[in-house]
């Protein structure tokens, strides 16, 4: 009996981490495609956006709403692609709650434009895994 709850619950938390990582491929497929719609289908209506801004002295915090970010990426020309590489996911989860720390390499038009990692909180809502927050750092030296 404890086997088969134990099974139970590693499959269940597959489950949930499959589901983490396909919310955080869709929005990165939604921004190389252009779809505006899948890429606000991923976010929770409250979600946060910033970024990191390196300077001689630390760090400053840059910030922007998810709206923006949708229209930017509604609004980039035809011919200009935005390809956001991922190459790891580490995901943690503990009930509707859900972390993921995603390196990645991005591309504009198959030329490296920078590097960095993302960190996105998700929540589990009733209609599915949503982004909450995502903070991201961006560098252009120090890439694989």
């Amino acid at each position: 009996m404890c086997l088969m709850l134990f099974t139970l619950e590693a499959v269940q938390a597959q489950s949930n981490e499959d589901e983490v990582r396909k919310v955080i491929a869709t929005l990165f497929e939604g921004m190389k495609n252009k779809d505006q719609n899948l890429v606000e289908m991923v976010f929770h209506p409250e979600a946060i956006m910033h970024t990191t801004i390196a300077t001689a002295d630390g760090a400053t915090l840059g910030s922007n709403s998810v709206q923006d970010f949708i229209n930017r990426i509604a609004t980039t020309p035809a011919n200009t692609i935005l390809d956001e590489r991922i190459l790891d996911f580490q995901i943690k989860i503990d009930g509707n709650m859900a972390s993921a720390w995603t390196p990645y390499e991005f591309y504009v038009n198959d030329n490296f434009s920078h590097c960095g990692v993302n960190s996105f909180s998700l929540i589990k809502a009733t209609e599915g895994w949503k982004i909450t927050y995502v903070i991201d750092t961006r560098n252009k030296e120090g890439c694989k």
